[in-house]
C-alpha cells in the first residue's frame, strides 16, 4: 500500500512540475533605424560657399528606448588622411543639426554618417555623401 501511495505522489509531483516554470516575458525586438539626410545618402551635392556646411540627420523610425548616438566625419574623398572634421553625439532628437567647419575649397570631401541605438548596439545605420567648397 505505500508503495501505490508513495508512487502515486511521485506521478502527481511530476505532473505538477512543468506547471511551476515561470515563463520568460519576451520584449519586441527594437525597430529597426530608418534616417533620412539632408543632404540625402548617395548624393554628390554641387560646390557651395563654406568652410562651414549644415546637414540634418532626421530619425524616421520610432526612437529606440535608450535614443541614439550620432558618429559623423568628413574628409577629402579618395584621402588616406585622417578627417578634418569629427562629431559624436548623443541625442534623443528626432531631428539633429550639425555644423561641419573647416571645409577645405576645391576638393570633394565625403561625409559618413554611422547611427548607433543606444539601447540595442545591432541596431546601426549608415550612410554617405558628398561635397565640396567653392
Amino acid at each position: 500500500m505505500k508503495n501505490i501511495l508513495l508512487l502515486s505522489m511521485s506521478v502527481i509531483a511530476l505532473l505538477a512540475t512543468p506547471a511551476c516554470k515561470k515563463h520568460k516575458v519576451s520584449t519586441p525586438a527594437e525597430a529597426r533605424l530608418t534616417v533620412q539626410t539632408t543632404p540625402a545618402t548617395g548624393q554628390t551635392d554641387a560646390a557651395a560657399p563654406g568652410p562651414d556646411f549644415y546637414p540634418i540627420v532626421q530619425i524616421t523610425s520610432a526612437m529606440p528606448s535608450g535614443g541614439i548616438k550620432i558618429d559623423l566625419s568628413a574628409k577629402v574623398d579618395g584621402s588616406n588622411n585622417a578627417p578634418f572634421f569629427t562629431y559624436s553625439k548623443n541625442s534623443t532628437s528626432a531631428s539633429n543639426n550639425i555644423t561641419i567647419t573647416g571645409t577645405p575649397s576645391g576638393v570633394i570631401c565625403l561625409v559618413n554618417i554611422t547611427v548607433t541605438s543606444l539601447s540595442d548596439a545591432g541596431n546601426v545605420w549608415n550612410g554617405s555623401y558628398r561635397y565640396s567648397a567653392k
